[in-house]
């Protein structure tokens, strides 16, 4: 992966870069994996007759049991930090907000993921993005990055590396190299070099 380089225009700033054909297969492979688990996700919601009546659409009201998608998808308001009326009113909270904001944060996602994937060159090589390209960028290759997080067990200390006939090792590579895309794009985006 080559550094972001930040070309402006008359009609705003580009960015560009190029990936290798394997940097582009990797990252179309993940961002569609993710796509999946939120589709999942999304059609795991239980019908809501209301909903159906009214148009107005209605997600899941319990977290996600899978650790990975309590992490893409956390709860609005942490039981941990004392309500004032207790756990069951956190609870009761988080799953009124959940049921209410899901299906538009899954959208979010999925419209970030969706156009990375739209934009991502076909086969690795040059190409160009937009500002709203590099937002949904951004956005989708951090939602990746805490799916294999979560999945690595990384913490804020870490692990920088592991050993290397360890069988998460190369999934450690991976993320490492997700990072490195997404803070060179976001320091691109905000108008620096590194």
């Amino acid at each position: 992966m080559r550094k972001w380089k930040r070309v402006e225009g008359a009609d705003g700033p580009r960015f560009r870069s190029a990936l290798a054909a394997h940097e582009s297969e990797l990252l179309v492979s993940l961002v569609t994996s993710m796509l999946g688990m939120l589709d999942d996700r999304e059609r795991s919601a239980p019908v809501d007759e209301l909903a159906e009546i009214t148009g107005m659409r209605t997600g899941n009201s319990v977290p996600p049991q899978d650790d990975t998608m309590k992490r893409l998808l956390p709860d609005f308001y942490r039981s941990a930090t004392g309500h004032p009326a207790g756990s069951d009113a956190a609870e009761s909270l988080n799953g009124a907000l959940r049921s209410l904001h899901e299906p538009e944060i899954i959208d979010a996602k999925r419209k970030a993921a969706q156009r990375l994937l739209d934009t991502v060159p076909a086969g690795g090589g040059k190409f160009e993005l937009d500002e709203d390209d590099a937002q949904s960028w951004v956005a989708a290759v951090n939602d990746v990055r805490l799916a294999l997080g979560t999945m690595l067990d990384i913490g804020a200390n870490g692990p920088d590396r592991l050993p290397g006939d360890d069988p998460m090792a190369g999934h450690l590579d991976v993320y490492q190299w997700l990072t490195v895309l997404q803070e060179y794009l976001v320091l691109s985006l905000m108008g620096r070099s590194r």
